[in-house]
């Protein structure tokens, strides 16, 4: 990958849960609101080839609301990704070639459906908690989704539209989007998504690392076994009343 003189700013991402811990020197733990901007951890790392060149940074992001966590990144960072000429992202999310491979990728093939694949009880309850969801959408979102011109059943389209021909692992992405605070979140930029927005509106270079081929196939070629069990559970978990902890993130990396 090319790149032109001048400094980058390249974000990364994982899998990543939030653990409270509990620090008996005093300082805040992970979940507690930062006292100062030292207290703040954004994870972000500063590359140098030569003492006197030009630095890259390697920046850590999540797929949540900017608006969740902007205020929780420290200055250092949002400094870093002003003054760098170039962005690159693991996927270009403002590109509509990437969302349109990113939804045919997550298809079954020609000719099947879940309904095939799924176990005739666990097909059924998805259903049911499908139509349960449908019908508390217009409940979960907020007035001012509702001022944006945001509608119960076009976001339900837009989550959980042709839900019958995705694989079960993207399904199961899904329906762990499904809760009324990812509702109430929608429409509003996940944090890569509003930095890949704002460097285009500010006139940087952008680009992408992976191709949409290297995001989809790892997990289209899981078994059905690996899928169907976490399906299941946390189908049940959900069905008793748990709530997601999780974050699943899809960042970028530098090649």
């Amino acid at each position: 990958m090319f790149c032109r003189p001048g400094l980058r700013w390249v974000l990364i991402s994982a899998f990543l849960y939030t653990v409270s811990t509990k620090d008996t020197r005093g300082r805040p733990r992970q979940c507690d609101p930062p006292r100062s901007q030292r207290d703040m951890n954004s994870f972000l790392w500063t590359v140098r080839r030569e003492p006197n060149s030009s630095p890259s940074y390697l920046f850590g992001t999540i797929h949540v609301p900017y608006t969740r966590v902007w205020d929780f990144i420290p200055e250092s960072s949002k400094r870093a990704f002003q003054a760098s000429t170039s962005v690159y992202f693991e996927l270009d999310l403002t590109d509509p070639l990437t969302i349109s491979k990113l939804t045919s990728c997550q298809l079954l093939p020609h000719g099947e459906s879940l309904q095939m694949l799924l176990p005739q009880d666990l097909y059924r309850r998805l259903k049911r908690h499908l139509e349960y969801v449908k019908h508390m959408m217009p409940f979960w979102m907020t007035a001012d989704q509702r001022g944006r011109g945001l509608y119960a059943d076009y976001l339900f389209n837009a989550i959980a539209g042709n839900w019958e021909r995705k694989r079960p692992v993207w399904v199961m992405l899904m329906v762990n989007s499904l809760t009324e605070w990812d509702v109430r979140s929608r429409g509003t930029p996940v944090l890569d998504l509003f930095l890949a927005q704002e460097a285009e509106r500010l006139g940087k270079r952008t680009g992408a690392v992976e191709r949409v081929e290297e995001q989809c196939h790892p997990l289209n070629g899981l078994n059905f076994s690996q899928v169907s069990g976490t399906l299941w559970g946390g189908y049940n978990w959900r069905q008793a009343g748990g709530r997601a902890v999780g974050v699943c993130a899809c960042g970028t990396a530098v090649g």
